[in-house]
């Protein structure tokens, strides 16, 4: 196998790699952990990587890759039956976990500040060998089911992302998202990949401690999914003054066109930018970014393909459509596909059932410069007395209107789940906006829209 970006960051010497609340750790010291705590794991086994924004958690992901370990990632929130669950059908060699994990398994053969590794007894099960790691896609929060991420997925895209971000050794991220999520994962990996520092922490956004850390050590740069925005938006954020702050990047699902204009703006005016991306699991990370010299033009928008991809729109005939602002299927095509998915162990042998091609599910057109626009996603649409209607846009006028919802439903019935009290109001709003008869919708109150731990609403939680 060719050398893997990570294979080299011992080379960064004594750069810092990472800062945590209680240590900075250097390049060489990384190097050197990585493979300490990998020491008594053969390579090519399957490993349990039980996730925080810790040091050990991010030594003990790199010695995996470094030596084609197998990890799946997985949440330290995870629930208990889930886990269970996923041991009973993965069957792991090993589990890296913090030492307060409840569900650990086999034998301690090392610790390392709050993280054990436990070596489970169970074989190796046969594996491509292009597999380097397993991570949940947004959706199956609640399945066995796992993306199968090759090592030419993870160093295409990485060296894509540090491209268009212009990721040099000067930067330092901080964390904002689980290191579990592809999202979290791929801002670790892409300051590693340029020698740069990236500052760890399990504070959210809501912790005084989180922005204590953002201004001692000199954060450049984060990350956020929609609904980091939604919060940064009541947190006041762009009335804070963070003189390091050089830009914020956003991912996770469609940020709406006020807030990408909102934050936008207000960054520009402090001399900070504002790069909205599109992305998946099943392409490892990053499939476009809208540049930020024309983010406040191209609100709304996700933007271009990434350096080395490409995008297409695929009618209902199963043909590329080349007019602009023609509705299709988007369809990404680039190094960084996945190979698939795998439900059991059994899959991690299979082989690349995608080759370059990801059907997105989502429903986009593109404008006459190349930028694309997502409408909607191809199962998020109703059929309402004849009318096709985007939930997608009704969340999006519902938000604009000052309700907070979630709409879901079957041809001819939409249900609106909404944190306001106000039901007969949303129904009449949503009724007047789309022209169709109230008796198409009803509205029902919850105390909160269920999101999972990236930020995505969970619809199927919506009973």
């Amino acid at each position: 196998m060719e050398r893997f970006f990570l294979d080299a960051i011992g080379e960064y010497g004594e750069r810092c790699a990472l800062i945590s609340e209680s240590a900075r750790i250097s390049y060489q010291e990384l190097d050197a952990l990585a493979k300490a705590i990998v020491r008594q794991i053969p390579a090519r086994s399957l490993v349990f990587c039980i996730c925080t924004n810790q040091v050990a958690a991010v030594a003990g992901y790199v010695g995996f890759l470094q030596k084609r370990i197998v990890p799946i990632m997985l949440s330290s929130s995870i629930d208990a039956k889930l886990f269970e669950h996923l041991y009973a059908v993965y069957r792991p060699a090993f589990l890296w976990c913090p030492s307060e994990f409840a569900n650990q398994h086999g034998q301690e053969v090392w610790s390392y500040e709050g993280y054990r590794l436990y070596q489970t007894g169970e074989p190796a099960p046969a594996m491509n060998v292009e597999l380097a790691l397993l991570l949940t896609t947004s959706g199956s929060t609640g399945s066995p089911k796992f993306v199968r991420q090759t090592y030419r997925n993870i160093e295409a895209n990485t060296r894509s992302i540090v491209e268009y971000l212009s990721i040099d050794g000067s930067e330092r991220a901080i964390t904002t998202l689980p290191f579990n999520y592809t999202f979290g994962l791929s801002i670790v990996q892409t300051h590693l990949y340029a020698g740069a520092s990236v500052i760890l922490t399990d504070h959210t956004i809501f912790d005084k401690a989180f922005w204590t850390m953002v201004k001692e050590q000199k954060a450049t740069s984060f990350g956020g999914v929609p609904y980091t925005f939604q919060m940064l938006d009541r947190l006041r954020f762009l009335r804070m003054e963070l003189p390091e702050l050089r830009y914020v990047i956003q991912a996770g699902g469609a940020l709406g066109r006020e807030l990408h204009e909102k934050f936008a703006t207000g960054l520009q005016d402090k001399g900070k930018r504002l790069v909205v991306m599109y992305g998946a699991t099943e392409a490892t990370a990053r499939m476009s970014y809208v540049p930020a010299e024309r983010t406040i033009e191209k609100a709304g928008s996700i933007g271009i393909a990434i350096p080395g991809g490409r995008f297409a729109i695929i009618d209902v005939n199963g043909q590329e459509v080349s007019e602009p602002d023609t509705v299709g299927e988007l369809v990404y095509y680039g190094d960084n596909v996945t190979m698939g998915y795998a439900e059991n162990r059994d899959d991690l042998a299979k082989g690349d059932e995608r080759h370059g091609r990801l059907e997105t599910g989502d429903m986009a057109k593109r404008d006459a410069d190349g930028y694309y626009y997502v409408v909607g996603r191809k199962k998020r649409f109703l059929k309402l007395y004849g009318n096709r209607v985007n939930l997608v846009e009704v969340e999006q006028l519902m938000a604009q209107a000052g309700y907070e919802a979630a709409c879901v439903g079957e041809d001819d019935h939409m249900r609106i789940y909404t944190t306001s009290p106000d039901t007969d109001g949303a129904v009449r709003f949503v009724s007047e906006k789309l022209g169709i008869h109230a008796a198409a919708f009803s509205a029902i109150h919850i105390a909160e829209i269920p999101h999972n731990e990236s930020g995505k609403v969970l619809y199927s939680e919506l009973k």
